[in-house]
């Protein structure tokens, strides 16, 4: 019997996992940026020293999942699973990390909303007992997404006001069935969402309806109201998909643009440096999460916190056939207090 289950799709957790440690990589644009004190570690070349932009992007995830590990006081062998997922085709940053650190793991592909997602599976595992120890990971890279989605660099395309930056970094979470916490205690699982929109540089649009439906369903789910958190967060819908959400919300009768926010919009300054609608990618929510949210909950700045990774589940076929971009949400509750 689903005795976890609340409400049509939320879970509420019986042992809440804990987060013990974290870790976040960037490059040098995300570094210069408002959250730059936040990250572990601020890369001076995007390519770190590799031959493919593709293959930094995986030295990123692997480098992030090692110091979360290392953040955590623990080692590569007490690790019971790795879940993670990336942008790229047959998510092979990840499953190149995976390769190289001989962990046992799940590859996941849900776009910008990975980071979510795994924290998602990775506290079911745990909480059914299944596992003790699991790392959650994602990244992203501007040059390597833009290359598989868009147009290459050297092509110099203009880029809409619409448009959103993809994130260079790699971020990590340690889950723990033992801790001080914060606590992962409500997991509600997103729909897919699709409202027909096809313009591969308009995401936060495409997103935005699945951001509002999985954070309405989370309310209705748990009974907790906007003022129940402290904030309420989405991945990467940028300025265009964070108005669309807030605009949403209101009309069903929830004000929450006072503690609503946005990792795309975070992430960087995007007048000074040029960013259009914000910050997207998998690593968007990964860094922002594994950084800025999770070090001002420690600190006891932030105690309760709605996280909705967001993301595009698109390719490049699929947007030369001219076909719409469905939206995923998944939204977590992290919580300084365990129940």
């Amino acid at each position: 019997m689903a005795t976890k289950r609340i409400g049509i799709q939320t879970l509420r957790l019986e042992n809440p996992p804990s987060i013990i440690g974290t870790a976040s990589i960037v490059g040098p644009k995300e570094g210069e940026g408002p959250l730059g004190s936040y990250f572990d570690l601020i890369l001076d070349d995007d390519t770190w020293g590799q031959k493919s932009f593709e293959k930094a992007e995986a030295r990123m995830q692997e480098e992030a999942i090692k110091l979360a590990i290392t953040n955590a006081k623990l080692s590569i062998k007490d690790i019971h699973f790795l879940i993670a997922g990336d942008l790229l085709n047959q998510i092979i940053s990840s499953s190149y990390t995976a390769r190289q650190i001989g962990i046992p793991y799940f590859g996941l592909y849900g776009a910008c909303s990975t980071m979510s997602e795994s924290l998602c599976l990775g506290s079911m595992l745990i909480d059914g007992g299944f596992a003790d120890k699991v790392v959650c990971a994602t990244s992203s890279h501007f040059s390597s997404a833009e290359r598989q989605f868009r147009f290459p660099l050297e092509y110099g395309a203009q880029r809409k006001y619409t448009s959103q930056w993809t994130v260079t970094g790699a971020g990590a979470t340690v889950l723990s069935s033992t801790g001080n916490g914060p606590y992962i205690t409500y997991l509600t699982p997103g729909k897919i969402q699709d409202y027909g929109i096809k313009d591969a540089n308009n995401m936060g649009a495409a997103m935005a309806p699945a951001a509002f439906d999985t954070i309405i369903q989370h309310f209705k789910d748990t009974g907790y109201t906007p003022d129940d958190y402290d904030l309420i967060i989405t991945g990467d819908l940028g300025l265009i998909g964070r108005r669309i959400v807030v605009d949403l919300l209101e009309k069903e009768g929830y004000s929450i643009s006072d503690k609503f926010s946005d990792c795309g919009i975070k992430i960087f300054d995007g007048v000074q440096q040029d960013t259009h609608a914000g910050g997207s990618g998998c690593a968007c929510s990964a860094v922002v999460f594994n950084s800025y949210i999770y070090k001002e909950m420690i600190k006891g700045n932030i105690n309760r916190v709605l996280l909705i990774s967001t993301g595009a589940l698109h390719s490049p076929i699929s947007t030369l056939q001219g076909e719409s971009i469905p939206g995923i949400a998944h939204a977590v509750t992290i919580d300084n207090l365990s129940s």
